[in-house]
C-alpha cells in the first residue's frame, strides 16, 4: 500500500509539473506573438493560459494590452477590472481601464480610475500618465480648466507628453 501512495505521489507531482510548465509554455508562446504584432493569436494563447490559471496576473494584463491595440477596449475594460478586483494597489491597471473608457468616449466613468491612481502614488511616473489621460477625460466631458490644469501639473513634473498637449491645446 505504501508502494502505491509513492507511486501516485510521484505521478501527480510530474502531472503538476508538467501542467505548470504548459501554462507557462502557452503564456511565452503568447509572448512571442504579442512581440512579432500578432495580438490576436497572443489573445488566444493568453485565453488558454486563463482557462488553465484564472488568477495569472501577467496573462490577463498581457491580453488586456492586446485587446486595446485591436480596438476592443471593452475586452481591456473587462481585463482590467480583474486585474484590480485581484489586486487593488495596481495602479497601471486604473491607469488603463481609464484610458479604455477614454477611448469609448466614457470620460465620467474614466476620471475616478485616474483619480485612484493618483491617490495610491501621486509622485510615481505613471501618475503622469494619470493626470494627462485625466485631462483628456476632463477634456472630453468639456472642463477645459481642468483639462489644462492637469496638464500643467504633469508638466510640473517633468512629463514631455504634456508640453506637447499644453501647446497644441492651448492652455495658458
Amino acid at each position: 500500500m505504501k508502494r502505491y501512495l509513492l507511486l501516485l505521489t510521484f505521478l501527480l507531482s510530474n502531472l503538476l509539473t508538467s501542467y505548470s510548465q504548459d501554462i507557462e509554455g502557452m503564456f511565452k508562446q503568447g509572448e512571442q506573438k504579442k512581440m512579432a504584432g500578432d495580438y490576436h493569436t497572443a489573445i488566444g494563447f493568453y485565453t488558454k493560459v486563463l482557462n488553465s490559471q484564472p488568477d495569472h496576473l501577467n496573462a490577463l494584463l498581457q491580453r488586456a494590452f492586446c485587446h486595446s491595440i485591436e480596438k476592443n477596449y471593452q475586452g481591456a475594460i473587462d481585463d482590467y477590472t480583474k486585474v484590480i478586483a485581484a489586486h487593488p494597489e495596481h495602479i497601471w491597471a486604473y491607469i488603463s481601464r481609464g484610458s479604455a473608457n477614454n477611448k469609448l468616449n466614457k470620460f465620467a466613468v474614466a476620471l475616478p480610475d485616474f483619480d485612484k491612481a493618483l491617490s495610491l502614488n501621486p509622485e510615481n511616473e505613471e501618475a503622469q500618465e494619470a493626470l494627462n489621460n485625466r485631462g483628456w477625460a476632463k477634456q472630453g466631458l468639456n472642463d477645459h480648466d481642468g483639462a489644462c490644469k492637469d496638464w500643467n501639473e504633469s508638466k510640473k513634473k517633468g512629463n514631455e507628453e504634456a508640453k506637447i498637449i499644453l501647446k497644441n491645446t492651448h492652455c495658458k
